[in-house]
């Protein structure tokens, strides 16, 4: 709908009355973004905004329940006296898992294993997880969330570069804890947000220029670059513990693909593919908060989890149908889910795989599997992609080109594609390969061939998680 909204197919819709309520994370740039190009879309189009959009952060009540109350006032006000009676809303009933988000389940780790060499220039592991008494269950396609739990180094880094003491008591929304608690798992500590940034430029006027309108590029500079400890020993607020705690946003799950089938496993197991983020910057190595939290603990940890469904990221429902899936480097995870599933079913479609990563012999992630589903005939066609094997960086986007014909028929033949990983630079170069791919095979114009994307995935049959 988004595409096609903002196609030149895209109709006047004057009888039309509009809100739009922007979910994002101020810890990206582009904050937002959609949320306010939709916004400006629809009145461009010549519909009637009804009241200012909204823009909510992952503490999305604060934000959402007063703009949805707004919403109801006016849209009562517009429809006059009929809508002035109490508004009804109808539960669809469903079934509602023991364990969710907001209720996770206490997992134990079965397997915790490195697969990549020991030289490689980044840690992946396999993490399998039990599920046994959680009474979650999934289905290809769909995600784990993790809620990170940060070391206890972390920790006291951080009340040692602010001066406070662990057990200083914080209260937020009606909770009473130790500071050294809210910063364990309570708070948001690997990435930083705007409205982080706003407390800090409150005693430091350079900072504050940072968040004016025309400085957005050295904001979104800063959002990027930097972490909230980073920015803590540069500026050294004198900020109370209660500061701290307000300062912050709560924390966030991980969500993970799920790397698995339950047919293949069984349902009271999941694994994951997780790429530990370890890296210097700012004189001090920063490690990811889920990822070092479920490496550094191998098979002792107990992450508190649950399953995100991701409805728009499901096999077809025929067998007989081909898929196409394009998942380089951890992206390949739901296609491992897919391949076990496909085989266990029996499936009589086609499966293709594209797979991309630095280099063959360190970063080949699931090599024996893939090889071994080659060799029983549930993966048909697998194509390669290593960027630092040769002097000329190849990724799965050349692949795509250089099988272009076959990829097109196998879409007019009513084949799925799908396609999982980085959403700022592999998602964008593999949409302008198949574009390219429409072009030299399918005889397209570029305007033909972005509508025929586009109607894929009205249809469903391109679908895309990325992140």
């Amino acid at each position: 709908m988004f595409e096609f909204l903002f196609s030149k197919r895209a109709p006047q819709l004057p009888q039309l009355g509009f809100a739009v309520l922007g979910l994002g994370d101020s810890s990206y740039p582009q904050f937002c973004a959609i949320g306010r190009q939709l916004d400006a879309r629809l009145a461009e189009l010549g519909a009637r905004r009804l009241v200012e959009a909204g823009e909510a952060d992952l503490d999305i009540e604060t934000v959402a329940v007063p703009w949805l109350g707004q919403v109801v006032g006016v849209t009562r006000e517009s429809l006059g006296p009929a809508a002035q009676g109490p508004v009804a809303v109808r539960a669809v009933p469903r079934s509602s898992p023991l364990h969710s988000r907001d209720n996770p389940f206490v997992a134990n780790v079965l397997a915790n294993q490195r697969i990549v060499a020991r030289d490689s220039e980044r840690e992946v592991r396999h993490i399998e997880v039990s599920l046994s008494g959680s009474g979650l269950r999934y289905v290809p396609g769909d995600s784990l969330g993790v809620w990170p739990v940060h070391s206890p180094t972390q920790v006291a880094q951080w009340l040692e570069t602010l001066g406070l003491a662990g057990d200083s008591v914080a209260t937020r929304a009606g909770r009473s804890l130790p500071l050294s608690q809210w910063l364990a798992t309570e708070l948001e500590l690997t990435r930083p947000s705007r409205p982080f940034v706003a407390a800090l430029a409150a005693g430091d006027d350079t900072l504050a220029q940072v968040l004016k309108p025309e400085h957005s590029t050295a904001l979104s500079n800063l959002l990027r670059e930097y972490r909230p400890i980073d920015l803590l020993r540069r500026h050294r607020p004198s900020w109370s513990a209660q500061q701290l705690v307000d300062a912050l946003r709560p924390q966030s799950p991980r969500l993970y693909s799920i790397a698995s089938s339950p047919l293949a496993v069984g349902d009271e197991e999941a694994h994951l593919t997780v790429t530990v983020v370890d890296y210097p910057a700012h004189g001090t190595q920063h490690r990811g908060a889920a990822s070092a939290y479920l490496s550094d603990g191998g098979e002792h940890v107990q992450p508190r989890i649950f399953v995100e469904p991701n409805e728009r990221f499901r096999l077809p429902a025929a067998g007989d149908r081909d898929i196409i899936m394009i998942g380089p480097g951890t992206g390949v995870a739901p296609f491992r889910a897919f391949v076990q599933e496909r085989r266990e079913l029996a499936a009589t479609g086609r499966n293709w795989l594209f797979f991309g990563n630095r280099h063959f012999q360190r970063d080949f992630l699931y090599q024996t599997e893939w090889q071994a589903e080659l060799k029983r005939g549930a993966l048909h066609r697998l194509d390669l992609a290593f960027s630092r094997d040769q002097s000329e960086k190849i990724y799965v986007q050349h692949r795509l080109r250089e099988q272009g014909r076959d990829i097109y028929a196998w879409l007019s033949e009513g084949a799925h594609l799908y396609v999982c990983g980085d959403a700022e630079a592999m998602a964008k170069d593999v949409h302008a390969a198949l574009i390219d791919i429409a072009v030299t095979h399918g005889g397209h114009s570029r305007d033909h061939a972005q509508a025929w994307l586009d109607e894929l995935l009205q249809q469903g049959r391109y679908a895309r998680d990325v992140y």
